[in-house]
């Protein structure tokens, strides 16, 4: 008898070049300090490596820990992995005495490896366990929190997280579905979400924006944005560049908001005796806003929804 070997997982990384050509590394630039916020399967860490200067670093996180062994596979010196949360930048790099870094690069969206792996359960494409969880070593699944949550959290958490008008009806079918039978599955869950769900705009699954709601809250990946932003910002040196790839409407809309409240500061009463040096000044520039090529969506769909804003940080008395 012979065994078929497990399919290979491949991840294809989303705005490859445009990110790591966002961050800017050349001449003295190229001999600095970067983060790459969510190594995935090292896409992005790979090819700024290859443009790092002999002295430059490179300082990545992870909390998935089969990134974290991928990770492993690289033995650059200059390159070192953290499993964690890009939200623990600022105690990362505090502990290795580094205050200042020239660039940060967050890709927000989960790797193909991880939805298509039906063991992890971020999908309803397979069926299997419900866990949710990007780092499988901390917190608990999605099985247990919808296990215990009240109908009232879960359909807070379905409305805030996956902009669903259906919340209501869909917490209280799963709430329904509980008391008959432990929702375990990701197939099961579908099923329940499909049957509360009475219309959907076409080509989208009735499950989709639950399971992404879900999948945020089970991570905390909105509150670990807000950190993980304003670490980033305050850690980040004169002309450093802030990167972020996000992939759905509410993390793009923390990262927009987050860079126009750099970039924008209110300006005084011009009657005022000011001195040009007096006026508030902006904290960051807008480079651009970008999206993926029709050629990058058509080899890989999962890149439609990807949006990419870049901010530099300016020094203290430059003005935009």
């Amino acid at each position: 008898m012979t065994t078929q070997a497990a399919p290979v997982l491949q991840h294809r990384t989303v705005l490859l070049e445009e990110a790591v050509d966002a961050l800017a590394i050349e001449g003295a630039r190229a001999d600095g300090m970067y983060v790459d916020g969510t190594f995935g399967r090292g896409g992005h860490s790979r090819r700024i490596l290859q443009r790092l200067g002999r002295h430059g670093r490179l300082l990545a996180f992870d909390k998935d820990p089969q990134a974290i062994a991928e990770a492993q596979t690289i033995t650059d010196q200059r390159f070192e992995i953290v499993h964690d949360s890009f939200a623990a930048m600022s105690a990362a790099l505090e502990e290795r005495g580094i205050a200042q870094v020239d660039g940060v690069l967050l890709d927000l969206g989960i790797s193909s490896p991880q939805v298509d792996d039906a063991e992890r359960g971020f999908s309803f494409r397979q069926d299997g366990p419900l866990d949710m969880r990007m780092d499988t070593t901390r917190g608990i699944p999605a099985s247990e929190w919808l296990a215990t949550a009240t109908e009232q959290q879960i359909e807070r958490v379905i409305r805030d997280y996956g902009e669903e008008r259906f919340a209501f009806q869909i917490a209280k079918a799963i709430v329904a579905g509980r008391a008959v039978t432990p929702i375990s599955g990701t197939r099961q869950l579908a099923q329940i979400v499909a049957g509360a769900v009475k219309s959907r705009e076409s080509g989208k699954d009735p499950a989709t924006r639950t399971f992404q709601a879900i999948r945020i809250h089970i991570n905390q990946e909105l509150a670990e944005l807000e950190v993980g932003l304003g670490a980033a910002f305050g850690h980040l040196a004169p002309h450093g560049r802030l990167v972020v790839i996000s992939f759905h409407s509410l993390e793009d809309r923390m990262v927009k908001r987050f860079i126009a409240a750099k970039t924008h500061v209110a300006q005084p009463d011009r009657r005022l005796p000011l001195m040009a040096r007096d006026l508030p000044q902006p904290q960051m520039k807008l480079i651009r806003k970008s999206k993926p090529s029709a050629q990058e969506v058509a080899e890989n769909p999962r890149a439609r929804s990807a949006i990419m804003r870049i901010g530099e940080r300016l020094p203290e008395r430059e003005v935009a």
